[in-house]
């Protein structure tokens, strides 16, 4: 009953961009914040963003603040991540994840306090 299906990810050269969608089915989406988190190789899972489901909240980690967009359209049940600048320790699997109220809990990055998760969609970036 529950689908995140992330797409967008693929190669890129340093300082290029890339557009992430995550798309929700299965009352997985409505209603719910939503977040993109990233795991690199022998590394330990980040958060990279999270949105509240009225948009009026947004949240980033410090390395993508200025770099990264998340936004939402809830009439087609999808999360974006607009990637911009991107360099080669962007490189990592990039997970969306639904939280588990309408609201961005605190700490967002703590993985505790979302609920689904996406397969996973592969960002390489070269340089």
């Amino acid at each position: 009953q529950v689908q995140l299906v992330e797409s967008g990810g693929g190669l890129v050269q340093a300082g290029g961009s890339l557009r992430l969608s995550c798309a929700a089915s299965g009352r997985t989406f409505s209603g719910y914040a939503m977040g993109w988190f990233r795991q690199a190789p022998g590394k330990e899972r980040e958060f990279v963003s999270a949105m509240s489901w009225s948009g009026g909240l947004t949240s980033y980690a410090d390395s993508m603040k200025g770099r990264f967009t998340i936004s939402r359209d809830n009439a087609k049940n999808t999360v974006y991540l607009q990637m911009n600048s991107l360099k080669p320790e962007d490189t990592a699997v990039y997970y969306c994840a639904r939280g588990r109220s309408p609201y961005v809990r605190s700490p967002a990055a703590e993985s505790n306090n979302w609920y689904y998760w996406g397969q996973g969609t592969q960002v390489t970036v070269s340089s």
